[in-house]
C-alpha cells in the first residue's frame, strides 16, 4: 500500500492538464549519446537530438550537447557543459540557439518494489544569435525504471521533466512554467554496452494569451556508455 501512495506523485505527473484550446503537432525525435568513464569521478557526456516536426515541414532542431560530470556519490553526480542548437524551418536554417547547461543527477535513488527512481536538475542559460538578452531556465526531472522480470535489463521507462522559465527576453516570452514533457518508453540493451529506448513522448506547451501547443512525438534513442 505504501508502494501504491508514493507512486502516485508520478501518476499525477502523466495527467493531461485540462485545457480548453490546444493545437497539435505530430513529432519525431531521435537521439544519439555516449557516455566515457574518464576515471573513478569524471565522466564525459556527448548527446545529438535531430527533432522532426508536420507543423515545420520536416527537420527543425539539431541539439547538440557536451557535459563533462564529477561523480560525487554512488548516486550523485555533477554536470556542466555547452549545447549548440541550430534551429530549422522545413530544413532551411533560422536561427542559432548556444545554451550554457549545469545540473546535477541523482541515480537509482528511491527503491518502489521493483522500480528504481532517478532524479535530476538542470539550470540552462540560452543565447540566440541577433537577440539580445540571456534567458535562464531550470528543468527539473524525474524518471521511474520498471524491470519487466527481476534482474532483467528491459524495463518499462515513465518520465515526467517540466520547464520553468525564470525570466523574460525578446525569445523567451513566458515567465513560470512554460512547458512540460512526459514519456512513455521501453528500453532495452542491444548489444554490450548499447541500449535502445522508443516510446511515446507528450509535450504540452503553455502559451499565454494563445493556443496551448501538444506535441506528440515518437521518440527513439540510442545510448553507449564505456
Amino acid at each position: 500500500m505504501r508502494s501504491t501512495f508514493a507512486l502516485l506523485p508520478l501518476a499525477a505527473a502523466f495527467a493531461l492538464p485540462g485545457v480548453a484550446r490546444a493545437s497539435d503537432d505530430e513529432q519525431l525525435w531521435t537521439t544519439a549519446s555516449a557516455t566515457v568513464k574518464l576515471s573513478d569521478h569524471w565522466r564525459l557526456s556527448q548527446e545529438i537530438v535531430a527533432r522532426f516536426s508536420d507543423d515545420r515541414n520536416g527537420l527543425y532542431e539539431i541539439e547538440s550537447n557536451t557535459l563533462l560530470g564529477y561523480k560525487l556519490s554512488r548516486t550523485m553526480t555533477i554536470w556542466a557543459g555547452y549545447t549548440h542548437d541550430p534551429q530549422y524551418e522545413g530544413g532551411d536554417f533560422t536561427v542559432m540557439e548556444r545554451r550554457g547547461r549545469e545540473q546535477v543527477t541523482f541515480d537509482n535513488i528511491v527503491k518502489i518494489g521493483p522500480a528504481m527512481l532517478s532524479a535530476r536538475m538542470r539550470m540552462e542559460q540560452r543565447w540566440r544569435e541577433g537577440v539580445d538578452g540571456t534567458a535562464w531556465r531550470l528543468r527539473p526531472y524525474v524518471k521511474l525504471v520498471i524491470p519487466f522480470h527481476e534482474g532483467g535489463k528491459t524495463a518499462l521507462v515513465l518520465s515526467h521533466e517540466s520547464f520553468f522559465d525564470l525570466n523574460k527576453t525578446n525569445f523567451q516570452r513566458v515567465q513560470g512554467e512554460e512547458r512540460m514533457r512526459n514519456l512513455i518508453a521501453i528500453t532495452t540493451p542491444i548489444a554490450q554496452n548499447v541500449n535502445a529506448e522508443i516510446g511515446y513522448l507528450h509535450q504540452h506547451g503553455f502559451r499565454p494569451q494563445s493556443d496551448d501547443s501538444n506535441d506528440n512525438v515518437a521518440s527513439f534513442s540510442l545510448s553507449l556508455s564505456f
